[in-house]
């Protein structure tokens, strides 16, 4: 599985929690603590909002680790939203339309899960996709598509809607095709105002997620201690260190809803 974070608050640099946590998802590309797989190296990608109308974002499918361009621009980056995600591909290729997060207009979208057996259903559930937006799909990832359903369900003026009837979408294809394997998902999603993030699982185990608590100051990877702002918020699929009281686990079937300094919990249905 994947691995993510978001984060919401005061503008700082990318750098400051992308790379320099001693747990960072630069170092859970190779040694992920809380994920079916402890490498992600198949490719990463970030998005990031400024004053301009829509996010920048960076892709590439070189592992994390190895990307020198990713540690110079993170370095003199800096904003007041933006998202992280670093890839364990899951039956599709490693290219870049297929790394996360996805953009349409103001709006960014990363996953960590699976729609299992997802081949078996992906015609039916691409068929209910706007055919404006099926021609904006690029790659072939479960996600890209969940995406896309989302917008076609108003993600934009519903988000919490949007999702929840994505997900019922992709439920009842699974029931009428008989797949069996579980569909497993952590997502955030953002107009780049709001952090949206959801946690969920048809059945077994739901990826891990969770929020940094108040006043969290990380530990960095060089021993020194990483001051985040005041209205700092991360959501994030494992903890950046290992200090006691600096993280809470989102619940399951969870919704979330995160702004500058702000996390709002509820059920996802």
């Amino acid at each position: 599985m994947c691995r993510w974070l978001a984060y919401a608050g005061s503008p700082i640099g990318l750098d400051q929690i992308l790379l320099r946590p001693e747990h960072s998802l630069l170092t859970q590309s190779r040694h992920a603590r809380e994920s079916t797989f402890e490498v992600n190296a198949d490719g990463f990608g970030i998005g990031w909002y400024t004053d301009r109308p829509t996010p920048g974002v960076y892709h590439d499918t070189r592992p994390a680790w190895n990307d020198r361009n990713l540690a110079s621009l993170a370095a003199h980056t800096r904003s007041h939203l933006f998202f992280g995600h670093i890839r364990a591909a899951v039956g599709s290729m490693v290219v870049r339309s297929n790394c996360h997060p996805f953009r349409h207009d103001r709006w960014l979208f990363q996953h960590n899960g699976a729609i299992g057996d997802f081949g078996k259903i992906k015609k039916r559930l691409d068929m209910q996709i706007s055919p404006q937006l099926y021609a904006e799909k690029q790659g072939q990832t479960d996600t890209e598509t969940m995406f896309l359903l989302s917008l076609t369900f108003g993600l934009m003026d519903d988000p919490q809607g949007g999702i929840c009837r994505m997900i019922e979408t992709v439920e009842e294809a699974r029931r009428e095709e008989g797949v069996e394997e579980a569909f497993r998902m952590t997502i955030a999603t953002s107009d780049g105002e709001t952090i949206y993030a959801a946690r969920y699982a048809s059945h077994d185990a739901q990826p891990s997620l969770y929020h940094n608590a108040p006043g969290a100051v990380l530990e960095a990877t060089d021993g020194e201690r990483i001051e985040l702002p005041a209205d700092g918020k991360l959501i994030l699929s494992e903890p950046l260190d290992d200090l006691p009281g600096h993280w809470e686990e989102v619940p399951e079937t969870s919704w979330l809803k995160v702004s500058a300094g702000v996390a709002e919990s509820s059920s996802l249905f």
